[in-house]
């Protein structure tokens, strides 16, 4: 059955409605970054760049590194726009636009989210690599989705009897990476653990301005939950939404965080540009290995 126009938005051109994109303009390996001027901090390491677009804060380049196809995506901030830009991914791949229907075969995508964010633990010093091994979903935007295949339940319950989460507040939901993907980029410098994805900058991640919390003492319970030895490593806005409609859409993903704040010690980088581009020039490497 075709889906309709209003569900399955295109442009005049064809290309998919907020990415403007076609489904040759990607390729299956794809980087993620959060602003987009990080996209030519990328690509300018291509060998070539082969086309580039850009809608609102979604920029897209697609190029050659070292004989690997890659694209790479600008998401802009928070879960809402990552709900944008993997189903119209995913769409691209999967759907036929013409035809509307869904194809037969499925296309897997490799993603890859490279980004910055702050240690929530002492041990875990700034200008260090970190893989998400899981994240915990705090904002509540995967709940609009069938979850429970993807969901670890007894991590949930754990979480939620430690920090006396509140019934007002959207279930916390904990996803695994792509394992696969993982292991071909970890090694043995890089720390793991939970990222838990919030829904704001501010009040969501414990920061106060003129406005109080709703639970003061929120960000201490999630630095102290410990879940046989998995500790919650950082706070960001993206990887459990990314985590989660990757596992939904049948993709690989992993996030990869430079660490460039430690909130514990209330330590910042030296030189947090730096970090980022040793983080790039790691992940590269590892995708083409």
């Amino acid at each position: 059955m075709a889906i309709k126009q209003s569900e399955l938005i295109l442009n005049p051109d064809g290309s998919i409605y907020h990415l403007n994109l076609r489904p040759e303009n990607i390729a299956t390996d794809i980087i993620f970054v959060g602003d987009q001027d990080r996209v030519d901090k990328i690509t300018q390491l291509f060998d070539n760049i082969e086309f580039t677009t850009q809608k609102r804060e979604f920029k897209t380049s697609t190029g050659i590194y070292k004989g690997k196809r890659l694209s790479v995506i600008s998401t802009g901030i928070g879960p809402d726009n990552i709900d944008i830009v993997l189903n119209e991914l995913d769409a691209l791949v999967n759907i036929n636009l013409e035809t509307r229907e869904i194809k037969e075969k499925h296309t897997a995508l490799n993603i890859v989210r490279i980004g910055t964010s702050g240690s929530l633990q002492k041990d875990i010093p700034v200008d260090s690599f970190l893989l998400s091994s899981h994240a915990i979903d705090l904002n509540g935007m995967l709940h609009s989705y069938q979850v429970d295949e993807i969901s670890h339940p007894e991590i949930e319950e754990a979480f939620v009897k430690h920090t006396n989460w509140s019934a007002k507040k959207s279930y916390p939901l904990v996803i695994a990476n792509g394992n696969d993907l993982a292991n071909k980029i970890i090694s043995d410098t890089i720390f793991q653990g939970i990222t838990a994805t919030a829904g704001g900058f501010y009040a969501p991640q414990g920061r106060i301005l003129r406005l109080g919390l709703q639970d003061e003492y929120l960000n201490s319970k999630i630095d102290s939950f410990n879940f046989n030895g998995i500790r919650i490593t950082n706070l960001e806005m993206e990887t459990s939404a990314i985590y989660g409609l990757s596992k939904l859409l049948g993709h690989n993903a992993v996030s990869m965080n430079a660490i460039i704040a430690n909130r514990a010690n209330g330590t910042f980088s030296e030189n947090p540009y730096k970090v980022v581009e040793n983080l790039i020039e790691y992940t590269l490497q590892k995708l083409i290995e």
